[in-house]
């Protein structure tokens, strides 16, 4: 039953382009990438304004502080009216590792690099 002033968390993620889709919003819950207060949360949880929740994507944690609830999706300049980035330094710092690394790494057998795959890995490479 939904209690007025609140919202299912895949809704949301989905509504605040975290996810692409609602599905994926869905399974992310599922699977315990969706954290709030620590715990695992289910994609049919409510939630209401100002709680705080965690998203898992690949190697980053996210954090986010919702200031208000929306149900249809809007375009990325609105999104700082409905949810506020409270992601640590330190994990935005990974991404820009990860963009070094991985322009440097060849795999075995992938033969001579190209020409443009020089470039990158001469662009990216700390000098």
């Amino acid at each position: 039953m939904k209690e007025p002033g609140s919202l299912r968390i895949d809704k949301f993620l989905w509504a605040v382009r975290i996810y692409k889709t609602r599905s994926l919003a869905t399974d992310a819950c599922s699977g315990g990438k969706v954290k709030i207060d620590g715990k695992s949360v289910k994609p049919s949880r409510q939630i209401k304004p100002s709680e705080v929740f965690t998203v898992t994507q690949r190697y980053l944690t996210r954090t986010y502080r919702i200031t208000a609830l929306i149900e249809k999706r809007v375009s990325a300049k609105m999104l700082q009216e409905y949810i506020e980035d409270l992601t640590p330094q330190e994990e935005l710092d990974k991404l820009k590792t990860e963009r070094f690394t991985s322009y440097v790494q060849r795999y075995k057998g992938a033969g001579r690099p190209t020409k443009k795959e020089r470039r990158l890995i001469d662009k990216y490479k700390l000098k």
